[in-house]
């Protein structure tokens, strides 16, 4: 009885030979109420990937399918002046139009084929179009068109402050001297400007497309109509291309499991079945390896048939408009504007945007709505009752406001089964 009651959890070795196994029972005198449940760590379902499997999906019956985009081009019958001559001769780049001009050369910096425009803040090759370069003559140009051609006060490089109107009489295709493909207007003055200079704002603005709103959209010339004389003939026309054609790869993922059958038969204590408990984490582990591949892969295929498609912050990298939202810096007015350039529908003609942010950007909008409830809209001059401030008495006191914040936070709904904040702005 003596030897029985002495055992400890450190069982000898011989002893525990002599009882067919080596696992460690505890001190016998303990009962280790072990429960029937155990707690598990769960990560919340990820909204993007949420998303992405609520979308419609389309079959594709290659792995490296073609798709096709269309933009139209009724918006984007503008060009820049390149320069201006009275005689027709070629002028230089920046060539400010005068009295008595008769011949306007124009330029482009969107690719005609595709209506391919530029990206904001990007300066990648596919997505940054200088004015002039190839492939982007503006082809819109006909006669009988009226455009307006925007002017600034004394020099190029001033900030537009008129603008003329011009009756196209005749079109032609016409190279500048750094090779920059245009278009030779030959015009008449309908409406004359207070002062005649022009041309794009600053030879660095031509460069790239990255500041192309901010800096070159009061530079453009827009057609803005036609005028054409009583029973006068048909009118010409041109021929648009608003379409271009992509592609992308279908990507193969594989998780893989193994389990021999005396695991599957084996009691457990917390789960029934092993199989199932393995086999429902592969499941979430080979979802996840879709989510970050849709988030950052790039699109690639290899000799030996492995492809990976585009992700989507690749994808914008490459292609999409980019701001900057530096948390501690950024102000509400500059947010505001990046918005403005964003769903500018020259850019995006969607009628409703979602977006997708970390969680520091979340916090951020909230801490703007925040500041403004409790900094602002509490705090008017004078006393809680809003009578005047005392003389040496605080400068403001809670109980009236001196202003609101117009972006707000209109609560949370749900699309595709996501919880999502809408904010009520201008736009």
């Amino acid at each position: 009885m003596a030897d029985i009651f002495s055992l400890e959890s450190g069982l000898s070795e011989g002893y525990a030979a002599s009882q067919g196994s080596t696992l460690e029972t505890g001190d016998l005198r303990r009962k280790y109420n072990f429960g029937d449940r155990v707690s598990e760590l769960a990560i919340a379902q990820d909204p993007f990937f949420r998303f992405v499997s609520k979308l419609a999906k389309k079959p594709t019956d290659d792995p490296e399918f073609k798709f096709t985009e269309r933009r139209p081009s009724f918006h984007k019958r503008f060009g820049y002046l390149f320069g201006a001559s009275a005689d027709g001769s070629l002028p230089s780049e920046n060539a400010a139009i005068v009295a008595g001009t008769t011949h306007l050369f124009m330029a482009g910096d969107y690719k005609s084929a595709g209506n391919i425009s530029n990206v904001h803040n990007s300066t990648a090759g596919s997505a940054s179009f200088e004015i002039g370069a190839t492939g982007t003559r503006p082809e819109f140009y006909m006669p009988g068109q009226l455009i307006k051609v925007p002017t600034a006060a004394a020099a190029v490089g001033d900030a537009v402050t008129d603008y003329a109107v011009y009756k196209v009489t005749a079109v032609a295709d016409a190279t500048g001297g750094g090779s920059e493909e245009l278009k030779k207007l030959s015009v008449s003055l309908v409406k004359a400007p207070a002062n005649y200079f022009q041309t794009y704002k600053h030879s660095t603005d031509k460069d790239y497309g990255n500041d192309s709103q901010e800096n070159l959209e009061e530079w453009r010339s827009y057609v803005i109509g036609t005028a054409f004389a009583q029973g006068s003939g048909y009118p010409e026309t041109w021929k648009d291309n608003p379409f271009s054609t992509g592609y992308g790869n279908t990507q193969i993922w594989k998780t893989a499991m193994a389990m021999d059958n005396t695991t599957r038969a084996t009691v457990l204590k917390y789960d029934s079945s092993e199989w199932a408990r393995v086999w429902k984490e592969k499941l979430i582990e080979h979802k996840f390896d879709i989510e970050q591949s849709l988030l950052f892969n790039g699109a690639a295929s290899s000799s030996s048939s492995e492809w990976t498609t585009d992700g989507i912050v690749s994808y914008i990298s490459s292609y999409g408009n980019q701001f900057s939202l530096p948390l501690a810096t950024k102000s509400q007015d500059s947010f505001l504007d990046d918005l403005s350039a964003f769903l500018d529908p020259r850019y995006n003609n969607s009628n409703a945007t979602l977006f997708f942010v970390s969680t520091a950007v979340y916090n951020w909008l909230h801490k703007l709505s925040g500041y403004f409830a409790n900094n602002i809209a509490n705090v008017q001059p004078g006393g809680y009752d809003g009578t005047a401030a005392a003389a040496g008495g605080a400068a403001g006191s809670v109980g009236g406001s001196m202003g609101r914040a117009d972006m707000s936070l209109m609560g949370k709904k749900k699309v595709f089964g996501v919880d999502i904040t809408v904010i009520s702005t201008p736009y």
